[in-house]
């Protein structure tokens, strides 16, 4: 094939020039629209005023974009974010005097580029979400018993755990219908969650209508169902989001090899860094779970009443002591935009993640604290976790070695990151609406 012959030479090219490598590299296949789930533009349309709209929170007062938002990337700047009882955008966002928030949320908002992509099988950080055909729902979940037939997809079954979340989006008990449903574990149901949020939902004649163009049982008189608003959500993000064009998917196709520091950090991604054994396929992901040594900071992943208990990653899922401190390999379209990087965000620069990356054992033990954290304590103190050496010598334990690499390395291997940048994808497609339906506020 022409362009893979045209991509392979400039990069073989300049991995002999650096001496990083001899032979072929082993370069993945460029994406395709085959590699995508088709998006209906009516759907995702719907989708994107639901993703825009605070109607969705337990106190209309918190969107889906409130942490994922384009002007950060479809993150939200923060390491570790304020979700209910924050007030503001960004690493602007700040606690409400009136409501303020009970802790951080205890990771870092992940980025939304290519979710819809077929090859995503399993969702967050510790994967507690994933594609199983053995359930009947097709789906493994921490929430068995209340998964209900609908949801189109895998990142469509994901938007049910922000809205049920009373540090994300349900806000605490008794301050709202939906929070008190959470609390007493009516999730599904009349009467439960998400029968409240669909029916606020399908109460805006702006909304019913819209529905009912887009899904034909509706239009034949079938209630709004939060399926319903989870799968336009979707299909927004699937549709917003996707990034296929990218200098890298254009040398991928032929039109444009990697040249000069770029193409000397391909060859070390793909070579003796080892990157591209964990970040492999089209999607830079092997969707496999790996303990790299991350500083824990802030309150940790965990059940209420454990007091400064820290994220143990995977293990929280299998149970399995092999998975302890493991967090799945995430994709890496855009990386040079979706900072802070790590599973809680610990590292306000890329080259200082990349570097603590590749040597994960010596890098944790000089950290230098360069989290980006909005001015809140909360009840469990942010550098906890670090300044407990038995929780730093674990996951120092844990961690896989690393080769390390040299600044000149370190240098290149940005450069081949930076053209993982889509101008397309982060500009997205729809955009921001001028309003939505409830006539809540927008945040732009």
């Amino acid at each position: 094939m022409r362009s893979w012959g045209v991509l392979m030479l400039g990069l073989c090219v300049a991995a002999g020039a650096a001496g990083a490598a001899d032979g072929p590299l082993p370069l993945p296949e460029p994406l395709s629209d085959a590699d995508f789930r088709p998006v209906d533009r009516a759907e995702a349309e719907l989708g994107q005023l639901l993703f825009y709209d605070a109607i969705l929170s337990g106190n209309r007062n918190i969107s889906c974009a409130t942490c994922h938002h384009p002007r950060f990337a479809t993150g939200d700047g923060l390491s570790l974010g304020l979700g209910e009882g924050g007030r503001g955008l960004g690493p602007e966002r700040v606690p409400d005097p009136d409501n303020p928030p009970e802790q951080l949320i205890p990771r870092n908002a992940p980025p939304l580029f290519n979710m819809g992509a077929r090859a995503v099988t399993v969702l967050f950080a510790d994967g507690r979400i994933e594609v199983d055909p053995e359930r009947p729902s097709g789906l493994r979940t921490p929430m068995e018993e209340e998964m209900v037939a609908g949801f189109a997809s895998l990142l469509s079954a994901q938007t049910m755990f922000p809205v049920l979340s009373q540090d994300e989006m349900a806000g605490h008990y008794q301050e709202n219908d939906v929070a008190r449903a959470v609390r007493q574990g009516l999730i599904t149901g009349a009467g439960g969650a998400w029968d409240l949020i669909a029916g606020r939902v399908a109460a805006i004649p702006a909304y019913a209508e819209r529905f009912a163009a887009v899904y034909p049982e509706i239009a034949g008189g079938r209630a709004i169902a939060f399926t319903d608003i989870s799968n336009a959500v979707a299909a927004f993000m699937e549709f917003e989001w996707r990034s296929d064009t990218a200098p890298f998917d254009a040398a991928l196709r032929g039109a444009a090899p990697l040249e000069g520091a770029a193409a000397r950090g391909a060859a070390l991604f793909y070579g003796p860094a080892g990157c591209g054994s964990c970040h492999s396929g089209p999607l830079l992901s092997d969707f496999g779970f790996h303990a790299m040594g991350q500083p824990q900071l802030g309150p940790g992943k965990a059940a209420r009443f454990e007091r400064h208990a820290r994220d143990d990653g995977r293990l929280r899922v299998t149970g399995r002591a092999e998975d302890t401190y493991a967090f799945r390999t995430p994709m890496l379209r855009n990386v040079a935009r979706t900072g802070p990087w790590g599973h809680a965000g610990a590292y306000g620069d890329l080259g200082a993640f990349v570097a603590q990356h590749a040597a994960p054992q010596a890098g944790l033990e000089s950290y230098g604290r360069d989290a980006v954290l909005p001015a809140f304590e909360g009840p469990k103190p942010v550098w906890a976790l670090l300044d407990d050496d038995g929780a730093v010598a674990e996951v120092v334990g844990a961690a896989v070695p690393g080769p390390g690499l040299t600044e000149a390395e370190l240098s290149d291997i940005l450069a081949f990151l930076d053209t993982l940048t889509d101008p397309a994808a982060i500009a997205g497609r729809l955009g921001i609406p001028d309003e939505v339906p409830s006539g809540l506020p927008v945040e732009r």
